[in-house]
């Protein structure tokens, strides 16, 4: 039988009371531990049955786990993962994996000089749509793939802006929600080569942005366009299209379109769209719907995490791909701020 691996997540805000649930429903995993120094995370420890610790050292020298999730605010989530490798204990850390290039450079060297895995919780890899997609893609139905599509358009409501921090540099909608979709066009399309971007704060005249758009230009060739606003009433984003998290409205609407030389794929629907017969503008479409098998990419994530821990398989979001798609996030930060291309 599977050795049943034991998780202690740290952190136990929103995000990090989502693990927890998601471990105690994993039949290959036991909660061992919750670690927040707040009342709320006592109670959390509490009513999950499990022990509570203020911080990961008295933790890990107490009742020391198989692996860890950092679910902790962004800013600690380096030194978080630094104390895992320490330790020696894997650690799956929630995005962003740092708050800057060069603290995240040094977590992912600590961890290869330890031979610990560092995981990133870029969670949508494990949605078995994306997997069909990638699937698709990778099997030449396309041909060559020109030209991809992404948008991330919502209304926050005014009532999100009353937390301070949320009104600042760097929680805006490039940050806190592109960075998911970068992600996924990395695992999707490869490496970014540059990038282009110009932002606006017209409406709300917060320092955040509120809207972005951005060119991304892949080493393969294939050029993107992702555009960002939280400031439109719309339903084009992973958050209202995919389903995935329940609380959104869903809409049967796509988030991604990808455009190649024999085909177009629309994104969450999985519908490729072809001629059958010679290609040109004037002959009629064909489409079929690809279908998959739905799970929650949260819960697949725990799995995996579980089977890298045992050693039978390597991360996929590695802290190492965190890292990447960290580095395109801070060149289009620097792009729209110098008006400039910047390349990787």
């Amino acid at each position: 039988m599977t050795a049943t691996v034991r998780l202690a997540v740290l952190g136990a805000g929103l995000i990090g009371k989502r693990h927890i649930q998601h471990v105690l429903d994993e039949p290959k995993a036991v909660l061992s531990a919750v670690v927040d120094p707040t009342p709320a995370g006592r109670k959390i420890a509490a009513d999950a049955g499990v022990k509570w610790f203020a911080s990961f050292a008295d933790m890990a020298s107490r009742d020391r786990p198989d692996g860890v999730i950092v679910a902790t605010p962004n800013q600690v989530h380096v030194q978080n993962g630094l104390e895992a490798i320490e330790a020696g204990i894997p650690a799956l850390i929630e995005k962003p994996i740092a708050d800057d290039i060069s603290s995240g450079e040094r977590l992912i060297a600590a961890a290869k000089a330890k031979g610990v895995p560092i995981l990133t919780g870029h969670h949508r890899r494990h949605n078995p749509m994306i997997q069909k997609a990638k699937e698709i893609i990778d099997s030449g139905r396309l041909g060559r793939v020109l030209v991809v599509n992404a948008m991330f358009w919502l209304f926050k409501p005014d009532d999100y802006f009353d937390i301070a921090w949320r009104r600042q540099a760097g929680a805006g909608p490039v940050f806190l929600n592109l960075i998911h979709d970068v992600d996924n066009l990395r695992y999707l399309f490869g490496e970014v080569a540059a990038v282009q971007a110009r932002e606006s704060n017209g409406v709300r005249g917060n320092a955040v942005e509120e809207t972005a758009v951005i060119l991304l230009e892949f080493a393969s060739g294939i050029l993107a366009t992702a555009s960002v606003s939280d400031a439109v009433v719309a339903p084009w984003s992973w958050e209202m299209t995919t389903g995935e998290n329940p609380v959104y409205p869903k809409a049967d609407e796509a988030c991604y379109v990808v455009g190649g030389t024999h085909g177009s794929l629309s994104i969450p629907s999985l519908e490729v769209w072809q001629n059958p017969g010679v290609r040109s503008w004037l002959n009629p479409f064909e489409r079929q719907r690809v279908s998959f098998e739905d799970k929650d990419p949260l819960a697949l994530q725990i799995q995996q995490f579980c089977k890298v821990i045992r050693g039978e398989e390597q991360p996929l979001a590695s802290g190492h791909e965190g890292l990447q798609t960290l580095k395109v996030i801070d060149a289009v930060k620097r792009s729209a701020a110098a008006g400039e291309r910047v390349i990787l």
